[in-house]
């Protein structure tokens, strides 16, 4: 198993470094290439030449860009100093640069707005994969009945219905409408009640897309496990219905569903960019979105590495549990 793990960890670190690496090279090579200038976008358009130089001078932009990737790399690791003659900034780790914008280190930033993106996702993900999961299993369990037309219609609208209408629906109906719901404004640590009730239509907004997914998933999957020998063999022995469901069947169906949970959660983390618009949460996918506005490369970078690195853990996370499952993974 500690093979496996160092393994899989040598595998993520080389795939870091190989996304920050095109990251970097898209957000700061790719605009000189089109005759951009970053140094312009975080001096602003009335500055003079001389204060752009300055910039260049003192962000590293005259460098070869291998070279300000490798003073970028050992940024995140030691923390980095910008330095043009007396004008010296010390950067601390993990260095992610200077906001263009309001020029605050980008780092310190992203860790103001994880919590939001984060208490969206798993809050959202709760919801969906019991609600999905029971649903998929219920519908495989009672295939052609009412139920189960009922169940896949209602998932296949979810599935089609994009979220930024599905989430001003829930706002118009609950919030404005019937008074249940209202908007998440307050923060959990001055007001945890306001807070759960502010965060439900959230939740259930982008529940409701992937519960739909997870729901077809799940009974497909389950279908497929019903009709499989060792099942057969399980209900001819004797053993309970439940049993059976739970026991042996759910074990298999749960692989292709943690295979897809692990992407999913891994990008939600990196921002739920539309309900976050669609609601005013002022995560990492709303802040992403005004940066893009903005041109404000380096939170936009930023944003894209928090991004993949949740996603890159996420599967790694969801590698170590298939060889928790199945002992074979941790020899192949």
């Amino acid at each position: 198993m500690l093979a496996y793990l160092l393994r899989r960890l040598f595998a993520v670190i080389a795939m870091l470094l190989v996304i920050t690496l095109v990251t970097f090279g898209i957000f700061f090579l790719f605009p000189k290439m089109i005759g951009a200038d970053p140094a312009l976008y975080f001096v602003g358009k009335q500055s003079d030449p001389a204060a752009i130089e300055g910039i260049r001078q003192k962000m590293g932009l005259n460098d070869p860009v291998l070279i300000q990737f490798g003073k970028f790399v050992v940024g995140l690791v030691a923390g980095r100093t910008y330095a043009n003659g007396t004008d010296v900034t010390h950067c601390a780790a993990p260095c992610f640069g200077y906001s263009f914008k309001t020029e605050q280190e980008v780092f310190p930033l992203l860790l103001d707005w994880l919590p939001v993106t984060l208490s969206l996702a798993l809050g959202a993900v709760i919801l969906w994969v019991i609600g999905g999961v029971c649903t998929g299993v219920v519908s495989a369990l009672k295939r052609g009945t009412p139920v189960d037309r009922t169940a896949m219609g209602i998932a296949l609208a979810g599935v089609s219905l994009p979220i930024y209408f599905t989430g001003m629906l829930f706002i118009a109906v609950f919030s404005d409408g019937l008074g249940w719901f209202g908007r998440p404004e307050a923060e959990f640590a001055a007001d945890p009640v306001k807070w759960f009730n502010g965060m439900i239509l959230p939740w259930f907004s982008l529940a409701f897309l992937y519960a739909a997914m997870y729901a077809r998933l799940t009974r497909a999957t389950m279908l497929e496990v019903l009709s499989e020998d060792y099942i057969r063999t399980a209900r001819a022995k004797g053993l309970r219905e439940p049993v059976v469901i739970g026991k042996h069947a759910m074990r298999s169906t749960m692989t292709p569903i943690l295979t897809v949970l692990g992407l999913d959660l891994g990008a939600l983390l990196g921002g739920a960019v539309l309900t976050e618009y669609t609601f005013s949460l002022h995560g990492l996918g709303y802040n992403a979105v005004t940066a893009i506005s903005d041109h404000d490369l380096p939170v936009i970078l930023g944003v894209t590495l928090i991004s993949a690195f949740f996603v890159v853990v996420a599967n790694l996370v969801v590698d170590l549990l298939y060889a928790v499952i199945d002992p074979r993974v941790r020899l192949s």
